[in-house]
């Protein structure tokens, strides 16, 4: 496709936002960013990015920084806005790429080439994804579900206007657990179709 798109996903744990992301991206054979924005950023600035993967998608420690005039000193905040800057680069060059999370529904949010897309799933086979991908109990699941939908919520929630998870800040949101994972990338795509065409 020539015209430029790009598709922010934003997602639950255990949705398979993930896997969705990695089919679109493939289909198109364009970039994913999610984990390895970090690699991609340290390319472009060469600079070994490896000590800031504690920080990635991570809230401000409060009682470890100190903003002063607008700027904060903590590592979450420097990583969080080179990865926002990152994405605005690649969008004003005018790469298509998929990306997953990073506040981009927001960042991107006057972007035209934006599709942006929230994914979710049925409690159970989320549950149950996560339970046979981390080797663990259901309780122990269920823990690491919760655990993980809070810090992307707060995450986002601290550097975005807009709230996580809520329909009105997306162009589409879609249950994965109707189609399953193949099936939802599939009608993602249909849908990227019809936008561009």
């Amino acid at each position: 496709m020539d015209k430029q798109f790009i598709v922010s996903i934003s997602r639950e744990y255990g949705s398979g936002g993930h896997d969705i992301a990695e089919r679109i991206a493939k289909h198109y054979d364009i970039p994913l960013y999610d984990k390895n924005i970090l690699e991609e950023i340290g390319k472009e600035k060469g600079v070994d990015m490896s000590g800031f993967s504690s920080a990635d998608e991570k809230m401000i420690n409060v009682f470890t920084s100190r903003t002063v005039n607008g700027f904060n000193n903590s590592p979450e905040f420097a990583l969080a806005n080179m990865q926002f800057e990152f994405i605005k680069e690649k969008a004003g060059e005018g790469e298509s790429f998929v990306i997953c999370g990073r506040c981009a529904d927001y960042v991107l949010k006057e972007n035209p080439a934006l599709i942006s897309v929230f994914v979710l799933a049925d409690d159970i086979v989320k549950t149950n994804r996560i339970k046979d991908i981390e080797d663990c109990t259901i309780p122990q699941a269920i823990k690491l579900l919760e655990k993980a939908d809070k810090r992307r919520r707060e995450y986002h929630n601290q550097y975005c206007k807009t709230k996580w998870g809520e329909a009105r800040n997306y162009d589409l949101c879609v249950n994965s657990t109707r189609l399953g994972i193949d099936g939802t990338a599939e009608f993602l795509i249909d849908y990227i179709e019809k936008r561009n065409a």
